[in-house]
């Protein structure tokens, strides 16, 4: 059975009187990969807050009945409800009766939505719910001129994202080894400290990075893209929806010359690659050279793109060209024939992530995978915007690097390194 899809939905109300005007706001979010999947807001006129934070959570609830048709199915979806109201989520965990009769229907309507066991709440403070919070005033503005909320005027994600971010670092990004930070701090601190005795004290480190602390070695990913197949060349889809092409004569020449290359470098202590035979053919190269077993984990496949299989970018524009436009303009689209979105595959890789860090902390790992999880892990490490998949070059057989801190952090290392085939 497939396990169930995962959202965190997020609402809020308000009213300026209490009663007075009011408005909610939603929003529902991709717990891996922190993407916005929809947003909602309305003005329902003179209100309490209570009534208009009950409105917010069953708008939540039914944005992701939206993105989901058979979210009302057993296992479908598991949803988690953060909210700031206090009273919504412990009468909706059952913890707190219903006295209010305004309350008892709106709470059968959210219950309603989605199986009960698909649902959990959770309580957070209110400067952690910025998003919904700025939608619901959005709405209650929108009121107040006449008007109603409208999703194209929203600067609610742009505003949060602006108020939000990566965690703040605790070291200097691009740390190697553990110490790094505090031997720069010691010679910070010893090029502006004047002059001592040998035996008076060290001066005391600098403030902010310099006095981070030691986060250990971080896991660093060693990202090879598998060698040439047939394929490749001509620029060809070639997923994890079609054939399982072998490298060709080229493709394993190239795993020999990364393997010689990674051999000398001596510093992959694990191998993990994807599933499909080309990462396998150009894994094990690497490995008989390193003396090394290989891990398979499946979330390193490379995308599903359906019907474009076996085709070029040419002939895919030519038979599907709506598809292929709708696909340019969104992470959401699949490509024709019910193959995998990029924000399918940016949940994927990002679950292999987490896997994969947790497992090698401290290590140098090589994974060998495919285009589109490499893109994916170097865009979710710059924090960049779906769109930046387009603005990457990675040619077979290339290296690229990231390397991920204790503290969530992440630094991008190399990037489409293919020194050793020259």
């Amino acid at each position: 059975m497939d396990r169930p899809r995962q959202f965190v939905v997020e609402a809020d109300g308000g009213s300026r009187g209490n009663p007075g005007p009011a408005g909610y706001g939603a929003v529902v979010i991709d717990p891996v990969t922190g993407e916005t999947l929809a947003e909602a807001a309305e003005y329902i006129g003179v209100a309490t807050n209570n009534v208009a934070e009950y409105r917010g959570l069953v708008a939540g609830l039914e944005a992701v009945k939206a993105l989901v048709p058979d979210a009302s199915a057993d296992g479908a979806v598991q949803v988690r409800v953060r909210m700031d109201s206090k009273l919504v989520v412990e009468q909706m965990s059952g913890r707190w009766k219903i006295k209010h009769p305004d309350m008892k229907p709106l709470a059968a309507r959210a219950a309603a939505v989605l199986p009960r066991s698909a649902v959990t709440y959770e309580w957070i403070p209110r400067e952690r719910n910025k998003h919904a919070d700025r939608l619901a005033n959005e709405a209650m503005d929108a009121g107040k001129r006449g008007e109603q909320w409208q999703p194209s005027a929203s600067t609610a994600a742009l505003d949060t994202a602006r108020a939000g971010g990566p965690p703040p670092p605790s070291g200097p990004p691009g740390d190697a080894a553990a110490g790094a930070a505090k031997a720069r701090a010691a010679l910070a601190a010893h090029r502006q400290a004047p002059a001592a005795p040998a035996a008076q004290a060290p001066a005391t480190p600098q403030v902010g990075w310099g006095a981070a602390p030691d986060l250990g070695a971080p896991a660093t990913f060693v990202l090879l893209r598998h060698g040439e197949t047939a394929l490749t060349p001509e620029k060809r889809f070639s997923g994890s929806g079609g054939g399982d092409p072998e490298l060709s004569a080229t493709g394993r020449e190239q795993a020999e010359r990364i393997a010689g290359a990674l051999a000398a470098r001596g510093t992959v202590e694990a191998i993990v690659t994807s599933p499909l035979r080309r990462c396998r053919e150009t894994a094990a190269a690497v490995a008989a050279r390193l003396g090394l077993e290989v891990l398979v984990e499946d979330g390193l496949r490379e995308t599903d793109f359906g019907a474009w299989e076996g085709l070029t970018f040419a002939e895919v524009r030519e038979r599907h060209g709506a598809d292929l436009d709708a696909w340019l303009a969104s992470a959401k689209a699949a490509p024709t024939g019910g193959g995998e979105s990029f924000a399918e595959v940016a949940r994927r890789v990002a679950a292999a992530r987490d896997r994969l860090t947790a497992r090698y902390a401290g290590r140098t790992v090589l994974l060998v995978t495919h285009v589109t999880p490499i893109k994916t892990l170097i865009r979710l490490a710059l924090g960049a915007p779906p769109e930046a998949m387009f603005r990457m070059e990675l040619s077979a057989a290339s290296v690229s690097a990231v390397a991920y801190y204790a503290d969530g952090n992440a630094s991008v290392r190399l990037v489409n390194d293919t020194s050793h085939l020259r």
